[in-house]
């Protein structure tokens, strides 16, 4: 990971389209005109993956027709996750309309705001759908996500992305579901650095940082190994649909929507229906990492016309957190992980270091897609479908 940069520094500068800076990020490049690589980038994205207007209305209701065809006779024909923020929400309220018959996975990982639970409360009764609510063991959760803090690594998140993804794989082959429905999208979240985040299904990542910093024995902490990235992506052949490519889908517009059918309420930020997401996020990112993820979301907005770049800097140039706020969540966070102010300080004063440093099991995934692809010809059919 690059070295944290200052505005004041004289290598500073940012992008002339979006507000994508050089801060924290090794990755950006910019052209003659001042435009960073990632604005290009997403422009690519979104001709290949976006499809509105009569095209994607095409596309949705061929594929929704094939999901119903193929889950005949299942109690479910897809997966969906759902954790109460506007994506996953307007995916819930999308199937629904679509007639889908999903089995909708919600992560409870101890760090739940009343808020979200309240808003999954009110998707489920309104569109009445089946929940499954994967609880997880608090004390090897928290265990685990002590050692990311102490390894000094950039996502920590994954600790919670790898619980749920594994568990939706799981609950695939139990329930013989062969569709993966997600809220990951292009318009609103595709720009996102290399620097500032990691693969979130490399265990052996996980696992090798849990072994160098952990203290609870690993029992029932969902894992999703080289084993079953195998067996699932090469037996079971998961396909996984990035449902809002094939809608119009403006932020905005779209809140007031899940608003007004669902009752949901708005957390103030993407991805602070989690208490801890929004700390680290908000606190732990800029201040140990030199992180601010408003410039990638923001910039994806800009991108995809939704937002003007004036009102992205003025966005910025806001407080990342209310100082009361900051203040009661740091005291509930440190307390619910067992930390002194001490021991906090000291994390955050820890030198950052890569996930690379750790073990990893990349090279056999790369390896054995290479191999696939080598031996049996008509593998290329098998799609990727394992987020890395």
């Amino acid at each position: 990971m690059s070295a944290i940069r200052s505005d004041k520094d004289n290598g500073f500068k940012r992008c002339s389209v979006t507000v994508m800076d050089n801060i924290a990020d090794s990755h950006i490049t910019f052209d003659e005109k001042g435009i960073c690589n990632y604005y290009y980038e997403y422009q690519q994205a979104a001709r290949e993956q976006v499809f509105e207007g009569e095209e994607g209305e095409r596309r949705l209701a061929s594929l929704a027709d094939k999901i119903k065809k193929d889950g005949k006779g299942k109690a479910y024909d897809c997966l969906i996750g759902l954790s109460g923020g506007v994506d996953s929400t307007y995916v819930a309220l999308l199937v629904k309309k679509l007639g889908l018959r999903p089995l909708a996975v919600h992560l409870d990982n101890g760090w739940n705001s009343e808020l979200a639970v309240k808003n999954v409360e009110n998707i489920i009764t309104k569109l009445g759908f089946d929940l499954y609510t994967l609880v997880v063991d608090w004390q090897e959760f928290k265990d685990i996500q002590l050692s990311y803090l102490r390894a000094s690594v950039v996502d920590i998140e994954v600790v919670s992305d790898h619980a749920i993804f594994s568990t939706m794989y799981k609950l695939a082959k139990e329930k013989n579901i062969g569709y993966i429905i997600s809220g990951t999208n292009v318009v609103t979240e595709y720009i996102m650095p290399p620097d500032w985040l990691y693969q979130k299904m490399d265990f052996a990542n996980l696992k090798d940082i849990h072994n160098q910093f952990g203290k609870v024995k690993l029992k029932t902490y969902p894992s999703f190994d080289f084993k079953k990235y195998v067996y699932y992506s090469a037996v079971l052949r998961l396909t996984p649909i990035s449902i809002l490519n094939y809608v119009p889908y403006n932020k905005k517009q779209i809140k007031e929507v899940i608003t007004r059918e669902l009752g949901w309420r708005d957390y103030g930020g993407k991805h602070y229906e989690s208490i801890f997401t929004k700390f680290y996020q908000a606190y732990i990112l800029p201040e140990k990492f030199g992180i601010d993820k408003r410039k990638a979301h923001l910039s994806t907005l800009i991108c995809s016309g939704q937002m003007t770049r004036e009102e992205a800097m003025a966005e910025l140039a806001k407080p990342i957190y209310d100082p009361q706020e900051l203040k009661t969540d740091k005291e509930y966070v440190m307390k619910k992980l067992g930390l002194t102010p001490a021991e906090f300080e000291q994390i955050m004063q820890q030198p950052v270091r890569s996930h690379h440093e750790f073990k990893s099991d990349r090279h056999l995934k790369s390896y054995y897609m290479n191999l696939l692809r080598k031996t049996a010809p008509v593998r290329h059919m098998i799609k990727k479908v394992i987020p890395r």
